[in-house]
Parts: C-alpha cells; structure tokens; sequence
C-alpha cells in the first residue's frame, strides 16, 4: 500500500553478530554462539540412554515388554520402532522430533534406531541434535513357545472340527475365510483329521474365540468337555485340558434338499424340493419352480437336522436342446433368475438312446440351445430318503439344472495354471486319516471351478497374483465365449519385504 501511494520505503535487514567463541559471522540467538560452538559447549544427548538390551523369542518373533507382555513386530516395523521407543529411559528430558532404522544385518541381533532430539539450553536457545541407540537382542523363548518346545502335545484348548459328508470343499472355503481374518492365528498345531480339521491353542480363551469365529459364518452347533491334568492342593490350583467338539452343517451349497413338512410351513410352503444357494451362519434355501427364497438360521436348522437329498458329487452333465422363457427374469437375494421350459438331455445318453425330458428350469436367462449344464438326475436316481416318503402324490421333476457348466471351454484351455493363488494353512496330516490324495486334489480343483464361476463367494477370501503364471498362446486363440475367471482387480500382492537401497537412500534423505 505504501509503495502504490509513493512513499519510500526502508527495507529491514536482519543484521549478524560474532560467535563469542569463534568470532564467525552467524546469525544472533540468544547464547550468542555458533552451531558448532554451542555443540562443544552443551551435549543434550548426555544421561541418554545409547546402548538397550531388550528380549527377543526367535520361534515367534515376539519382543518381551516388561514385565510379562509379549508383543509382536516385525523388523523396521511402526510396531518396533514404538516398542523400541518407549524402551529408553530418560528420554522425557528432552523432546522427540524424529525417528527411524538404521539397516543392519537381520543375524546380527542388532536394531539401530536414529534419533533427532531437541532442548532448550543456554539462554532459552533450542538446541537440535541426533544419535543413535543400538538395541542388543537377547534370545529368549517365551512362556507359551518353551512350553511347545518342551512338550508339543501340551496343548490347554483343542478345537474339533467335523462335517459328516463325502467331501472337504467347506473346508477349502473354511480355511480361506480363517486365513482372511487371521482366527487360527493364536493356534499352536493344526491337524488335518479324515473328516476335519483339529485346532490345538495354548490358552482356552483362545479357543473359546475360534468356536465363535465358526459359529458366525457356518451353521454349527458345539459342545465342550474337560480333563483334570493335575492339582496342587495347598495352592488350590487345578490344570484342565479344555476340548471343544464343533459339528458343522452336512448342508452344503447346491446341494438338493427335501425340506421336512414343519420346516416347510415355516418357510410359507416353501418347495419341498430346494436348493441350497449360500451358506453362511444361515442357510439360504431357493424354490427352483417358484423363484422363491427362504432362510433357516442355525437354531432352527438343528431342531429338525435333516439332511440333503442329493449333493454335488452326484450331479449329471446334461445338454440344453430347447429353452422358452415362461416369465420375465426377476432379481432373487441379489441374483438373477428367469423361469423356463427346456428340453434337454444326459450327455452320457449320446449314442445310446434318445430320452430326452422336458422340465422347468430357473437359469432361463443363462442357457442357450446348444449349452452344457449340470444338474441332479431325478429320472434315474434311487431316493431312499424319509422326508420325500411324507410327501403323497408329489410330483418329481426329471431333473433339476443346477447351474451352466464351462467345462467344454475349460478344456480347450491348455494353459493349466491360473493367473492367481491361494495361500494355505500350515496343516499336520494326522498318520490314521485316511485321505486319497487324488480325491482331494480333484475337490480342491473344483473348488477353484467354483470361485471363478461365483464372484459372490470371492468377496470373503483373498486372492493372490501367481507370480509363476505364464499366459499361453493357445488359450489366447479360443474362439466363443470364455470361460469364467478372475479380474486382475479382485488379486492382491503378495507381500515380499526386500532391500532396495533407493528406498533406504531416499527415507535417509527425508
């Protein structure tokens, strides 16, 4: 404003003073000494701590914090540098600006950590100052490691898992959904039974929480027993091991079910033959002939505990010949579906026999003349089952489709690896289970199957990049449509600490 109207202006300078001790030129403070003078003068850093032994256990990289907590970190974590941090004594003193690693070997069994630290000092002058703590790691087993290395079997809470059917795929996905929330993470030996998993933990609190953790995202139901391991009278203490028997629903989903007649008033006449479409901590249950849904939650699934008519082990390739849409395609629970007569017929049947059979179907929408679908041959099937038997005069269905089958473009693939993986928990197989390899690797590749057709079972899981996928050139030939897969999006990284020395220059720098 002063320059606009034309009047003069006198530029302030700041002016310089001689260090007192030195005699340079430097701007003034209020000790009237340079950076170095002041330095030689005052050390800030004096009555600091620069040399930490702390506790470390080697099994399960936990550090000790006095005086019985153990935490875990990981190297040049935010959760070691704190714990690293709050170690130091006398660091009140002074104020914490900054903080960060210094690299050194990993077998080294030293932690640098540098420090940039500021105090008032002479005159009410702020002296800035770094150092550097070396931190000693001192190898020592924690309570619940010895006592694992002592006795491996000395386990206080075992979790059973079981599910009385032919097959293991609710395990895949069971695994999948304890490896996303990291439930079995407190677990000191996991073993792989013939019909389920056994989780062994050190402390009953921590099986307690795992038999929840199941209990929210399958329908099971639970019972819990103890055994007296020893006493000590005079202490009144007593030592149990604690074991908890987790029966899981034999429901699975797409599976075929005759639904008893109780349920089935409950439901608003809901079937009687349905299909199960999800399984959560309930069991979402679909009238393919009505394009109705119902729901039975745990409580009320074992009141009556019934099981499938059929399951998917059993279902038939058949191929669509004709198909009419009945009625619009409506939106069911978050899927689409559209009611249909078709004409269809068993692939197996080709050559032999003309059967061909006409049935309604709910994927009106999906199939086409000419496409493969997979479903339950009702036709030829025995149904010995109870609740089937209760139903006079029902009308049977020849058969029911299921779902499109992909498996004809799947096999013009050649290209046997996917572009994704999953990670698997570290499994013991116990020596008197009775598992047919072959069989297994067969489920877990339907399973894979299953996730690339079903992005709605996707959600709840995490799927890695297969860094060793090769794209081939004959799978990128195919002509048609595609066979489902997984977007790229939907893949997360797989975490890989590594040394990269522009990384560490440029953190230095900051």
């Amino acid at each position: 404003m002063a320059e606009e109207a034309g009047m003069f202006m006198v530029h302030q300078t700041v002016g310089s003073v001689l260090c007192c001790k030195c005699g340079i030129p430097m701007a003034p403070n209020a000790a009237n000494m340079c950076v170095k003078c002041l330095r030689s003068e005052v050390d800030i850093t004096e009555g600091l701590q620069k040399h930490v032994t702390i506790v470390h256990c080697p099994e399960c990289d936990c550090y000790l914090q006095p005086p019985r907590t153990w935490i875990k970190a990981q190297l040049e974590s935010k959760e070691l540098l704190t714990f690293c941090v709050k170690r130091l004594k006398n660091l009140n003193k002074v104020r914490l600006v900054h903080a960060e690693f210094i690299w050194t070997e990993p077998h080294s069994k030293r932690i640098k950590v540098k420090l940039k630290v500021q105090k008032e000092v002479l005159n009410g002058a702020i002296l800035e100052q770094s150092y550097v703590v070396e931190f000693v790691q001192q190898e020592h087993m924690c309570e619940s490691c010895s006592r694992v290395q002592a006795n491996p079997d000395q386990w206080v809470a075992s979790v059973q898992l079981r599910q009385h059917v032919s097959h293991r795929r609710t395990f895949f996905y069971l695994e999948q959904l304890i490896l996303r929330h990291g439930a079995a993470a407190s677990a000191i030996k996991i073993k792989q039974m013939e019909q389920g998993i056994d989780f062994f933990f050190a402390n009953r609190s921590h099986g307690v929480k795992f038999v929840e953790f199941v209990g929210k995202v399958t329908p099971v139901r639970s019972r819990s027993d103890k055994q007296l391991v020893s006493q000590d009278t005079k202490s009144n203490n007593y030592n149990y091991k604690h074991t908890f028997s987790v029966e899981i629903s034999p429901i699975c989903r797409e599976d075929l079910i005759c639904l008893p007649p109780k349920v089935r008033s409950s439901l608003g006449n809901l079937g009687p033959l349905v299909i199960c479409t999800k399984v959560t901590n309930s069991i979402a249950l679909f009238d393919p002939l009505t394009l109705r849904q119902g729901f039975l939650d745990t409580d009320q699934y074992w009141r009556y505990s019934f099981k499938s008519l059929h399951t998917s082990r059993e279902l038939v390739e058949y191929i669509v010949l004709d198909m009419e849409i009945i009625s619009p395609e409506v939106n069911v629970g978050g899927s689409r579906f559209a009611l249909a007569d078709a004409q269809v017929a068993r692939v197996s049947d080709f050559g032999k026999n003309d059967t061909i059979f006409n049935i309604k179907t709910h994927l009106g929408h999906l199939l086409n003349p000419g496409d493969y679908a997979l479903g339950y041959d009702l036709y030829g099937a025995n149904s010995n089952d109870d609740e089937l038997e209760k139903y006079k005069g029902l009308v049977i269905p020849d058969a029911i489709l299921i779902k499109k089958s992909y498996e004809e473009k799947r096999q013009k693939k050649h290209a046997k690896a996917r572009p994704w993986k999953l990670k698997s928990l570290g499994m013991e197989v116990d020596d008197k289970a009775k598992l047919d390899q072959e069989k297994v690797d067969s489920e877990y590749e339907h399973f894979l199957k299953d996730l690339e057709e079903n992005p709605e079972m996707r959600l709840n899981i995490s799927l890695y990049h297969n860094e060793e996928y090769q794209p081939s050139e004959m799978a990128s030939m195919t002509d048609g449509e595609d066979a489902p897969s997984v977007p790229l999006e939907e893949l997360l990284a797989d975490l890989e600490l590594r040394d990269d020395e522009d990384e560490d220059d440029s953190s230095m720098r900051e």
